[in-house]
């Protein structure tokens, strides 16, 4: 087996359990929202953990993926995520929990800036656009990972089993994997950060990746609820379902969709996919408009973060792992604010009415992304 393949297929491995993981934890949140006895608001703030722990662990996972192979940090960070998933279902109170989600999502952070380094280094090498796919996987294992919920959830089984078992199966496959990894890919150079005026071209990619982590992070944590309490769905795990499933759909012929459209057409079409998906599902808050609401959504937001990525990993100013870690910042503010506000929102309003949000964050990609695109046809 050739190289290249070999180390496609152990960062596909890293990709598709990162899914898993973080669809077995997303699709338990109404679990742990009635264990601790929530309201939508407590939980708004105790999702703000998140975001937070991301934001601290930046700086440190841009100085890892700088420092050290990317498989390194990528590896260590695993492997401590799916031990916090564990964590996360024997929290027993809201202070328990935090912790838990903290180490989960610094974990996570530093994770993802690793892998989506090495990501694009393999593009680079390879002759052929594959990213999207790998995106793709990690949507398809946030599938596999909300039906496997399902399953249990109907069979009655307790989170604490559930997510342990995760973590175990997690915690083997990385180790297996880790040897087949991309070796000696650390950039020599653009790895220091320049204080002072932002660079246009970083900001553009920012706020696309800003406003689709509003979407993104916002359907991850709320569309459960939104089946549970607005379509009043007992089987709650279908909208997350549907809508990761047509994420992962997306992902996987994305490459192609850039390829045939162009990017800049690929943005605007991503924009009017999630409109029209959160519209459809507000003004139709039953069981078969919000399915096809939340599959729009799935579709539209899934090649927004890969296509931005790609284009970071292209900045002249800075290597791919600053460059990307830099654009995460402002996908960390998005969720930080995002899936607080749809709690805070809901709670002073109600749950259909807050997810307008997110058809105002989906249709702000069309004119930051031609204002992008002015800017590097300027600059070439």
């Amino acid at each position: 087996m050739q190289l290249l393949t070999q180390q496609r297929i152990s960062l596909s491995i890293f990709f598709f359990l990162s899914g898993f993981n973080f669809s077995s934890w997303a699709s338990r949140i109404p679990t742990i929202k009635s264990a601790l006895s929530l309201n939508e608001a407590e939980l708004g703030t105790i999702l703000l953990t998140m975001p937070v722990s991301s934001l601290i662990g930046l700086p440190l996972s841009g100085w890892l993926v700088s420092r050290f192979e990317t498989r390194i940090p990528l590896t260590v960070a695993f492997l401590l995520n799916s031990i916090c998933l564990s964590f996360i279902g024997l929290a027993n109170s809201s202070f328990t929990l935090v912790i838990a989600l903290f180490l989960f999502s610094l974990s996570m952070r530093i994770f993802n800036i690793s892998v989506n380094t090495q990501a694009i280094t393999l593009q680079k090498q390879s002759e052929k656009k594959i990213n999207g796919s790998f995106h793709g996987l990690w949507s398809t294992g946030g599938i596999v990972g909300v039906a496997f919920t399902t399953l249990l959830v109907s069979l009655k089984v307790e989170m604490v089993p559930h997510l342990t078992s995760v973590a175990v199966v997690s915690v083997v496959a990385a180790l297996l994997s880790f040897r087949f990894m991309l070796r000696n890919d650390r950039s020599t150079s653009g790895n220091k950060l320049a204080f002072g005026k932002p660079d246009p071209y970083i900001l553009y990619l920012g706020l696309l990746v800003f406003f689709a982590a509003v979407c993104e992070g916002g359907m991850f944590d709320w569309s459960g609820i939104y089946f549970q309490q607005v379509v009043r769905e007992e089987v709650f795990t279908a909208g997350y379902l549907i809508f990761m499933s047509f994420m992962a759909l997306s992902r996987f012929i994305s490459d192609r969709i850039i390829e045939r459209l162009g990017m800049a057409r690929t943005y605007v079409l991503s924009a009017a996919l999630i409109f029209t998906g959160i519209c459809l599902s507000i003004a139709f808050p039953s069981f078969w408009p919000a399915m096809v609401g939340f599959s729009l959504v799935g579709f539209g937001t899934a090649a927004v973060i890969p296509m931005t990525y790609t284009l970071a990993g292209a900045s002249t100013k800075y290597s791919p792992g600053i460059a990307i870690s830099l654009i995460a910042t402002f996908g960390i503010v998005g969720m930080l604010i995002g899936p607080p506000m749809i709690g805070y929102l809901a709670h002073a309003f109600n749950l259909k009415v807050s997810f307008i949000a997110f058809a105002f964050a989906g249709i702000m990609l069309i004119p930051i992304s031609r204002s992008f695109f002015k800017l590097e046809k300027a600059l070439a």
